[in-house]
């Protein structure tokens, strides 16, 4: 029952967007509070505490602010995009799986065993195709291929987290680009060279670092070759490619010719691909499973995601306005008129701060994508949404919180703190810095 008023939340949003009829927008939220208190009940601990403190904490804000339960109202509406993307996003496995893209990629990752650099590279390159569609399940998914393996902890901490956070910077179907765009207003097609561009680079340091990590640290002695890639799997890993090609550069032109918001158009994406899947590979059965899984496994686990993506985002929309936001954007206005240097590691060490306290970056970089001006600051708005997607991507990595941390944590077996600091503190720096600088270079 609750997955159905989770997808029933998600349809009527969409209704909503396209017939702005006003009475559905109050049933929806209605939905959405019902769902974060459903989902209140089954998150862990830590989740639900830090989601109800921010939740409270949003709701407090918002109502001494003296815009009652309309602003309330419009506070929890605003997430809601983002929420519907995060619970729908997951069906775009389904077409993947029927297709089998999934074996190919298992048996590639198996043929590179005995060349460290080609299989650090093939983890990276792999989830940089698969994080846009799949988020943390592409993780999972690799991690699965790769478990028998037992790699050592640290080349599973660098690999996971390089090839991952590339996505946080540039995909359209990440909660972080349609955030950071959506409250910016800035279209997808007029991003997405500049993010795509930010994320390839990202991932060539990675692979050089480890380059170097692994010439002072052989790993050949540890890894065996174990199967051949064969010319049909070879094949299949060129459709996934162009499937992801295909689909990213539907999103870009359904965006160019309707002019819809990106997060409606990858929820659509989302809804249809996988009727479109079975009617292509006519296994009628098969995904007619995976819709059941879907809907009975995989939307009832993400309570820990609802609950605090609405918490961040109703704490974000009531800070905007206040008198400490206010406060932080002056201070922050004055040093990007100084330099912006100063300004982007100021944003940066913020951001790490509070979400090194366990609060979800939507919080923070929501309530500074919404209360920064772009043209006071003196920069272009591509330039600010890309600090910002940086400062995500580099946040998402070192806190001990972030789901990522945590995930590639438990498969490699050390701590969140070694995974982002100790694994992967190098890269970040210099990606960091090279980031930054180019960033400084077209603001």
């Amino acid at each position: 029952m609750r997955s159905y008023l989770i997808l029933g939340m998600c349809v009527l949003y969409l209704v909503q967007y396209f017939t702005r009829i006003e009475w559905i927008q109050f049933v929806v939220v209605g939905f959405s509070l019902v769902a974060f208190i459903g989902s209140a009940f089954k998150a862990g601990r830590f989740p639900r505490m830090l989601g109800m403190v921010m939740m409270s904490a949003g709701i407090v804000i918002e109502w001494k602010k003296g815009t009652g339960i309309e602003g309330i109202s419009d506070g929890v509406y605003l997430i809601l995009p983002l929420l519907c993307l995060l619970i729908l996003a997951p069906l775009l496995s389904i077409p993947l799986r029927l297709v089998g893209y999934f074996c190919s990629i298992a048996v590639l990752l198996r043929h590179l065993l005995h060349q460290p650099k080609k299989l650090y590279a093939g983890i990276t390159g792999t989830l940089f195709f698969l994080a846009p569609i799949l988020n943390l399940g592409s993780v999972r998914i690799v991690h699965e291929f790769l478990e028998e393996i037992k790699l050592p902890s640290i080349m599973s901490a660098k690999s996971y987290h390089v090839g991952f956070a590339t996505a946080i910077l540039w995909s359209p179907y990440f909660g972080s680009v349609s955030l950071v765009l959506h409250y910016l207003e800035i279209s997808f097609k007029d991003y997405i060279a500049y993010g795509l561009g930010l994320s390839l680079l990202s991932l060539l340091v990675g692979n050089i670092l480890f380059a170097f990590w692994e010439s002072a640290n052989p790993l050949t002695d540890e890894l065996k070759k174990v199967v051949p890639l064969e010319k049909s799997h070879r094949n299949k890993l060129w459709k996934l490619v162009l499937f992801v090609v295909i689909l990213m550069g539907s999103c870009l032109l359904i965006e160019v010719i309707t002019h819809w918001s990106m997060i409606v158009i990858v929820c659509l994406v989302s809804l249809i691909l996988p009727v479109l899947s079975g009617l292509v590979t006519k296994e009628w059965k098969v995904m007619g499973q995976s819709l059941i899984d879907y809907r009975d496994r995989t939307v009832l686990t993400l309570n820990n995601e609802i609950i605090l993506f609405m918490s961040a985002g109703m704490l974000a929309f009531a800070l905007k306005g206040t008198s400490a936001a206010n406060r932080v954007s002056s201070f922050l206005g004055q040093l990007a008129h100084q330099s912006f240097i100063l300004f982007a590691f100021a944003v940066m060490l913020i951001v790490l701060i509070i979400t090194y306290l366990g609060i979800h970056q939507i919080a923070i970089v929501g309530a500074l994508a919404m209360q920064l001006n772009a043209a006071e600051l003196g920069m272009s708005n591509i330039a600010l949404a890309l600090l910002l997607l940086l400062v995500w991507s580099i946040s998402t990595a070192l806190s001990p919180f972030s789901g990522l941390n945590l995930m590639v944590s438990r498969f490699s077996g050390i701590s969140g703190m070694q995974t982002g600091l100790r694994a992967n503190g190098l890269h970040l720096s210099i990606f960091a810095l090279i980031g930054i600088a180019i960033i400084s270079y077209i603001s």
